[in-house]
């Protein structure tokens, strides 16, 4: 699909050109998503850019992802998108900023460029040129990025009362399988995230570096802040990589308790049920000369023997606090 987005007084608005058309020479922004090889020949014929195939995006090398060629700057992104599923994916997204226009080709549609095409359509001034659509698109998808860091620490936070709080809440029993499963969501969600976020490191680097005259001074003033926002977010993805990590290692260890307790009660009634056991065995023997065994309070002085073989561990485990 080919979208062409032209800034008008009230806004950036989409103008898809008829089929075999060229981009309207005004556009600021084609957006190339799940491109047709027609449709990338087009805008190939009409920018005079080569457009990086899907295998070439996957590339992860900086010299296949970030370079300059014929003036114009090429820029390959990893994000995390499908956020708010069980499964969110990694995508890659190429950027390309050649004249005063900005090309991105993509194969999915993530939440971030939906929020900038709505949010530019009421506000010309955040797309008056390519490295200004730029800009806005990277700040929604820091943003982005952001939520879902906020939505992980929630998580963690409910996650460690759970685990180190439930005595406080003993209406049900804790499910650690079902703890495991929401810890290594959050993992595999952080660091997903980061891996966005070291890509986004590594762009805002290359784009600020370049001396193309493409990116205004406005813009390189917002990739600064990004850069800085960026780098903080890094930071925070760090603590709660390792945040998960520890969660992961105290479930693993309450499990072990958990377990040990199950092996404690049964040893502990092993314990209290060999001796009657024993005295079962002896007086059960048949055998005649037997002590008691043809007095009329056998039976009885035998019952108590076995109560009281059980009964006396139990008060020696008790006043050693083994129990």
């Amino acid at each position: 699909m080919l979208n062409v987005f032209v800034p008008r007084p009230n806004g950036l608005v989409c103008a898809a050109p008829e089929p075999g058309t060229a981009p309207a020479p005004d556009a600021v922004w084609i957006d190339l998503r799940d491109p047709t090889p027609e449709e990338e020949q087009l805008v190939e014929k009409a920018l005079g850019i080569d457009v990086p195939t899907r295998e070439e995006m996957r590339e992860i090398e900086a010299s296949n992802r970030f370079y300059e060629e014929n003036g114009g700057l090429y820029m390959t992104a990893t994000l995390v998108t499908k956020l708010d599923t069980d499964l969110p994916e990694r995508t890659q997204i190429t950027f390309i900023l050649t004249g005063n226009k900005l090309v991105t080709n993509r194969y999915t549609d993530p939440l971030p460029f939906r929020r900038f095409i709505a949010y530019a359509a009421r506000h010309p001034a955040v797309a008056t040129s390519g490295s200004m659509v730029l800009a806005g698109l990277l700040e929604a998808i820091v943003n982005r990025i952001a939520d879902v860091l906020e939505k992980v620490g929630a998580d963690v936070d409910a996650i460690s009362n759970k685990i180190f709080f439930r005595s406080y809440d003993s209406s049900s029993p804790l499910d650690f399988r079902h703890v495991l499963e929401r810890i290594g969501q959050s993992g595999d969600l952080v660091s997903k995230a980061s891996e966005s976020l070291v890509s986004l490191t590594r762009l805002l680097g290359f784009v600020q570096q370049s001396g193309n005259t493409l990116v205004t001074q406005d813009s390189r003033a917002r990739y600064r802040v990004l850069s800085r926002d960026v780098l903080a977010m890094s930071d925070h993805s760090t603590f709660l990589s390792n945040k998960v990590q520890f969660l992961l290692d105290a479930t693993l260890g309450m499990v072990s308790i958990d377990q040990n307790n199950v092996v404690k009660i049964f040893s502990v009634v092993t314990v209290f049920l060999l001796p009657p056991s024993f005295l079962a065995g002896f007086f059960g023997m048949n055998f005649e000369r037997l002590p008691l065994l043809h007095h009329t309070w056998g039976v009885t002085i035998c019952v108590v023997l076995m109560v009281a073989s059980a009964i006396v561990p139990y008060l020696y485990f008790k006043h050693r606090r083994w129990l």
